[in-house]
């Protein structure tokens, strides 16, 4: 019987926003809407265009752009609940996030997840400008430069082991999408999903995601 994992995403998913992007408009330091834009079209990397991105903020802004996150991210409704449910059934949750640690962890303090279990990049202030430091890079099946590596991290849970559960919103969690044996989806992880016909379950809240993982216990699906 294979165990059951949760790799949850963190911007647009945990939270209601875009953390990144949000940032970015709200401080709006000239250049970042080219980056932006070169990492939607695919021009730029993930880690690439990231890096670039808070590389325009000064580190002594550290503070403030942490509270703004804190202020106005928004924790999507039954977060907390799909813990309990986690814990209670005995399921693993990972949050997989391409998120930075010094706005990222203070919101998920809160709340009971290991810190072990949260992969996410980092950052230095040491310097003038923030600097993203990368401890989950791509492993050898993956050539996308992702700077926080979805996929890396789903392939160390073997599917011959793991029933692997995925929650995203984003063409970023796309590549996991295609690994998991159940895909949670909203936003623009939907519109991929349908253009390439991978199999997913609408969800607008974790609500809704703690009912489909019920109907599918009571009727023996899940391992």
């Amino acid at each position: 019987m294979r165990r059951p994992v949760v790799f949850c995403d963190f911007d647009g998913t945990i939270t209601m926003s875009d953390n990144i992007v949000a940032i970015m408009r709200h401080f709006d330091p000239p250049g970042w809407r080219e980056l932006v834009d070169g990492v939607v079209d695919g021009s730029l990397s993930i880690r690439e265009g990231v890096g670039r991105m808070f590389e325009l903020l000064p580190a002594s802004r550290k503070d403030e752009v942490a509270q703004y996150v804190f202020d106005t991210a928004g924790i999507r409704a039954g977060f907390a609940e799909l813990l309990d449910y986690c814990k209670t059934h005995g399921i693993e949750f990972l949050v997989t996030s391409g998120g930075i640690d010094f706005f990222l962890l203070p919101l998920l303090e809160p709340f009971p997840i290991p810190r072990e279990n949260i992969y996410c990049n980092a950052s230095d202030f040491t310097g003038e400008r923030i600097r993203i430091v990368w401890p989950n890079r791509c492993d050898e099946h993956c050539t996308n430069d992702c700077g926080m590596c979805k996929t890396t991290v789903i392939r160390r849970y073997p599917k011959e082991d793991y029933f692997r559960i995925l929650i995203g919103d984003s063409v970023t969690d796309f590549e996991g999408a295609k690994l998991a044996d159940l895909v949670f989806a909203r936003s623009h992880l939907i519109a991929k999903c349908e253009e390439l016909g991978v199999e997913y379950v609408p969800y607008e809240t974790f609500h809704d995601v703690i009912r489909h993982l019920h109907t599918l216990e009571q009727g023996g699906v899940t391992p």
